[in-house]
């Protein structure tokens, strides 16, 4: 299966990637994952800038991370679902477009850890949850959506949560449709609000995944 992914707000994420199951996605067993990914983020230079140790206000800088991982896992499928774990290496490499930044860091190996439930407690609802924690940058997101049948794809509410090593948090909370159908290729597509601790305002968000068979 390939897959993509966009998360657009006031920061945003992409990522494209594959997951091969070579026992076949109908069938307990073996299952390899590969994605890379790009997200953009603006912020305060508070460590780059030296008016921050003066007390005025550093200027906005924006964050550029490159995320790739390689994971291998075991989905166990049930009558009411699939639940799939992973584990693998992970790379990510950022940097801030600061004056103040000399050269770039180099890229920071670590771990992942993805867990993933598609569960469908009757035949016309949809349970889904996800959960991946990395230490390259100590990373941590989690999704969690409901969904009931419209028509031939599922409609409910959506939340997720993402925190990373620079303090860095962000609730949001939307609305979501599943499964929608566009000849081999599905989607999710999903809006709502946003709340992010260094802005500490409210905003809003859209995304969109995109999955099709190899």
């Amino acid at each position: 299966m390939l897959f993509g992914s966009l998360d657009a707000g006031r920061s945003s994420f992409v990522a494209v990637g594959a997951k091969h199951a070579p026992g076949g996605p109908a069938a307990d067993g073996f299952v390899a994952l590969g994605s890379v990914g790009y997200g953009l983020r603006p912020e305060r230079d508070y460590y780059g800038d030296p008016r921050a140790s003066a007390g005025a206000r550093p200027p906005r800088v924006l964050r550029h991370t490159v995320l790739a991982g390689a994971l291998g896992g075991w989905q166990w499928l049930h009558a009411w679902g699939v639940v799939t774990l992973f584990a693998g290496p992970e790379l990510a490499f950022e940097v801030l477009d600061s004056a103040a930044t000399k050269r770039l860091p180099a890229p920071a190996p670590g771990l992942r850890l993805h867990g993933e439930v598609w569960a469908r407690p009757t035949g016309a609802t949809l349970l889904t949850g996800t959960l991946i924690a990395g230490s390259a940058r100590t990373t941590i997101w989690g999704r969690a959506s409901w969904g009931a049948r419209v028509l031939s794809f599922y409609v409910g509410p959506e939340a997720a949560l993402y925190a990373d090593r620079t303090g860095y948090r962000k609730w949001s909370l939307g609305l979501h449709a599943t499964d929608v159908a566009v000849g081999r290729v599905r989607l999710r597509v999903s809006a709502g609000w946003v709340y992010e601790e260094q802005v500490r305002r409210p905003g809003v968000y859209g995304a969109l995944a995109v999955w099709t068979p190899l």
